[in-house]
């Protein structure tokens, strides 16, 4: 640990009052409530409120100031670690209620939430042990104590709401239907946090809704990364003579020329048609024959077997 006085930012001369006013600012700072998804934040409250029970504490600020511990609370010297150790750590344990501890300064921020921290005194010293300790961390995942918990709902989207950014209906578990707006080239899997659209709480905060992004299958398109790939019918003429023809893509039909001849066995690409434009579109031309045959185009192709055969295959 850090020295208590550089990490609550105070001088070695500093009143009881001038050390409980620096930690309050530092808890609210970076209070894990306040900071759900900073890892580094839940490492300084951690920090602080540990300075704070050495500091807040008579007797141990004290032994800390003559470098009898240091500022873990740990003693020393050798003289310190046996039997003398354990009654003094008892003595600073005992002390530890005379003075106003960090535990009573969470209990004021507990006292708009109707609670206190779970876990009791006991909890207020684990935080002295790490910055993983969490005073509103509850039974259920995301949820806080004073808090409504959070709710996990999937939502299917296409893949032109995805390459638009679309608002997309989503339906709670309570029946009711949210428009969302998907983020900038979401990904499937990517979770969007709905604040205050979770669960109901009896201390008037509610939860939030996690809601994770599922792309939906296309009837239209196959997706291959950023690229996408389709199929696009097209008569035998056409291939025979060239023409131009519609193309779906992810912002809408488009014209392509297909040249006399085309070759139907190597798709086309539309560069930078893709998913989110970082991809590719590949059309691959289906040459139809027309239904239920015909008879010029019977005798065309045995004119074509018999008089000028081409090769296709290897074998």
């Amino acid at each position: 640990m850090r020295d208590p006085y550089t990490v609550l930012g105070v001088p070695r001369s500093a009143s009881e009052k001038d050390i409980k006013s620096a930690y309050r600012k530092l808890a609210k700072k970076y209070h894990p409530d306040q900071n759900p998804e900073d890892p580094s934040a839940h490492a300084k409250f951690a920090e602080a409120t540990h300075s704070y029970d050495l500091l807040g504490n008579a007797e141990k600020r004290a032994q800390f100031d003559r470098g009898e511990i240091d500022a873990d609370g740990n003693p020393r010297f050798a003289g310190f670690g046996g039997a003398g150790g354990a009654r003094g750590g008892a003595r600073g344990a005992a002390g530890a209620g005379a003075g106003f501890s960090a535990e009573d300064i969470l209990k004021e921020f507990m006292s708009g939430f109707g609670g206190q921290p779970r876990g009791g005194a006991g909890a207020g010293a684990r935080t002295a042990g790490g910055a993983q300790w969490d005073p509103f961390a509850g039974g259920t995942t995301g949820a806080r104590p004073g808090k409504g918990d959070d709710i996990v709902v999937t939502v299917a989207v296409s893949l032109e709401d995805a390459h638009k950014a679309a608002s997309v209906p989503v339906r709670m578990p309570t029946g009711k239907v949210l428009s969302v707006k998907l983020p900038e080239k979401v990904e499937e899997g990517q979770q969007i946090r709905l604040k205050g659209q979770g669960s109901p709480s009896p201390y008037g905060e509610p939860g939030d809704a996690l809601v994770t992004v599922k792309f939906e299958k296309s009837k239209q398109f196959r997706r291959d990364g950023n690229d996408i790939r389709t199929d696009v019918a097209i008569a035998l003429y056409e291939a025979v003579l060239g023409a131009k023809v519609r193309v779906p893509t992810l912002d809408g039909p488009v014209e392509l020329n297909l040249p006399p001849g085309v070759d139907t066995g190597k798709a086309l690409r539309l560069k930078g048609k893709g998913l989110y434009g970082d991809g590719d579109l590949y059309v691959n031309l289906r040459v139809i024959l027309p239904p239920g045959g015909d008879p010029d185009l019977e005798a065309l192709a045995r004119f074509m077997r018999d008089q000028k055969p081409y090769k296709v295959r290897d074998n």
